[in-house]
Order: C-alpha cells, then sequence, then structure tokens
C-alpha cells in the first residue's frame, strides 16, 4: 500500500506542483490549503507524512502543529520562504522534524521525504530494547516510557534518544547527533530544540534533567548512573 503524504500550502500551483510530483514517486498525495482543513484530512486519512507550509490563512503552520501533535506523530517537514532562524526554532519547538526552504529542489525535498519515512516506518533488529534506569525504548515497536508512563515521542525524538541510550555516558557533539540523524544540512542549534522537547516529555523536572545532561561547550550524553 502507497504511503501517503498530506501537502499543506495556500497556494494552488504548489501543491499540484508536489502532489504530480510525489505521485510520480508512488506516493498517495493529499493536499489542504490552509491549517484547519489539514487537521480535518489528518484526522480522517492518518496521512504518513506532512509537507506543512508555514504561512497561510485561517491556520498556519505553526498554529497547527501543536493541535496535529495531540493527534498524531506522523513526521512534519516545513516549507518556508522565512530564513530567520528564530522561525525554523519555533517551528521545531513545535513539533516538526525537518524543514526546507523555499524555494528548494524536488530531488533535495524528495530526499528529505524519504529519509522521515524510514525513520518513521522501519525499526531496527527485532528485540532492540534499550532501557536506563527507568526510561525504555522499544525499538520495534517504535515506543518510550518512563516507567509505566507511554511517552509520545515525533521519529526525530526518538531516533535522537535512541542514538544516546545505545551507549549510555558517552558524550556527543551536536554535530555527531546531527549525523546519526542523517541530518548534516540542518543547524546544530536544532539539536537543542529538539533536546528540550525531549526533556519536556520524559523528565519530571525538565529544568534539572535525569537523563539527557549538558557538557557544556560540548554536546549532551545520557546519564548512565540514573536510578529506577
Amino acid at each position: 500500500m502507497s504511503q501517503t503524504i498530506l501537502v499543506v500550502d495556500d497556494k494552488a500551483n504548489v501543491r499540484t506542483m508536489l502532489k504530480d510530483y510525489l505521485g510520480e514517486q508512488g506516493y498517495r498525495v493529499l493536499t489542504a490549503e490552509n491549517g484547519q482543513e489539514a487537521l480535518f484530512t489528518a484526522r480522517y486519512e492518518k496521512p504518513d507524512l506532512v509537507l506543512l507550509d508555514v504561512m497561510m490563512p485561517q491556520m498556519d503552520g505553526f498554529a497547527f502543529l501543536p493541535a496535529f501533535r495531540r493527534e498524531s506523530q506522523a513526521p512534519v517537514i516545513l516549507l518556508t520562504a522565512k530564513m530567520e532562524e528564530q522561525d525554523k526554532v519555533l517551528g521545531l519547538e513545535l513539533g516538526a522534524d525537518d524543514y526546507v526552504t523555499k524555494p528548494f529542489a524536488m530531488r533535495e525535498l524528495l530526499a528529505r521525504v524519504r529519509a522521515q519515512l524510514r525513520r518513521a516506518g522501519i525499526a531496527p533488529k527485532a528485540g532492540a530494547l534499550l532501557r536506563v534506569g527507568d526510561l525504555q525504548l522499544d525499538q520495534d515497536k517504535r515506543e518510550a516510557r518512563v516507567g509505566a508512563r507511554a511517552v509520545n515521542l515525533t521519529p526525530t525524538e526518538f531516533d535522537l534518544l535512541a542514538r544516546m541510550m545505545e551507549t549510555p555516558g558517552r558524550v556527543f557533539t551536536r554535530a555527531q547527533l546531527l549525523d546519526g540523524l542523517n541530518a548534516a544540512a540542518m543547524m546544530e542549534r536544532t539539536v537543542d530544540v529538539h533536546v528540550r522537547n525531549l526533556r519536556a516529555k520524559i523528565e519530571s523536572d525538565p529544568a534539572n534533567p535525569r537523563f539527557i545532561e549538558t557538557v557544556f561547550s560540548i554536546g549532551y550524553r545520557l546519564n548512565d548512573q540514573v536510578d529506577d
């Protein structure tokens, strides 16, 4: 069965261009012209990935993201004409997994789409269960838990956490973490945003994290001395 991509953009020519191109690549493509229409479509069609414009009438991309994240953890790639770093960071903080700046090359966009779909849908080896203290990742089921509490992570958050949990105590630079996500073209500050989102989800006190520790001027590590 073809994977479903939802294209959300207020410009009809962009929707048509992406629908035709991605359809030729074998994807089932749905479209919406604003965030409100996209939420309705996503609720019933359950897309595997969303390509999301930022600037739209009625409900823009920044308003769409938190509402969508309450219902789905499918990867979201922002399509943004804005060049300011703070706009990209805001999108990531709200739950986006990646971004492409307009105008973009179709081959680059396709590569980003394929990478996100691989990460969202393909698990590592059977039985790949990672556990540090009461934090647990089931890589077969793509499920995360802290104790008895289930935690909903985006594909990017899941892979970033898994990367650190595979070698607890190891210090990773931001560049190394980006490389592990196949996202070397993104800014290193992206890692800080995803770590902040992860802490909000897995830490009982994000301001004083038990699991993900900051190593000043270097990067991050997963605390290997966590008690259950």
